[in-house]
């Protein structure tokens, strides 16, 4: 998040440049969409590096803001006012990824380490 305005608006970024701005000027005391419409259901922010996710973590953190889950696929859910799934994640390098016997692609939905993830603020701050 680069910055407020007031409790209406929100500007996020990635590198330091305005992505998203999100506002609730136009909605005020509109109802939400029937759940059966179609509408935004979840969307999807990947961090350019791991560090960015854990800096990304801290901020929920730090707001007090919930988690609605976290996995091993390095990736953060939360839920909006509206219900909608928001999702911050950070795609593993290839040569990272891990391989079931017959050639799959291993994967797993184990919670995500936090404690790991927010380390690497640590290292960040050590010049790791």
């Amino acid at each position: 998040m680069m910055q407020w305005y007031g409790e209406d608006a929100v500007f996020l970024s990635a590198g330091g440049y305005y992505h998203i701005g999100l506002n609730t000027w136009a909605g005020r005391n509109v109802p939400s969409a029937p759940r059966e419409s179609a509408s935004l259901f979840h969307l999807a922010i990947l961090y350019p590096e791991r560090r960015e996710l854990a800096r990304a973590l801290r901020m929920v953190l730090d707001a007090e803001y919930p988690l609605d889950g976290a996995s091993d696929s390095e990736a953060l859910y939360l839920r909006d006012p509206d219900d909608n799934c928001v999702e911050f994640y950070w795609e593993r390098p290839r040569e990272a990824w891990t391989y079931g016997e017959e050639g799959n692609l291993a994967m797993a939905m184990q919670p995500l380490d936090l404690r790991g993830l927010l380390a690497d603020l640590d290292g960040a701050a050590r010049g790791e």
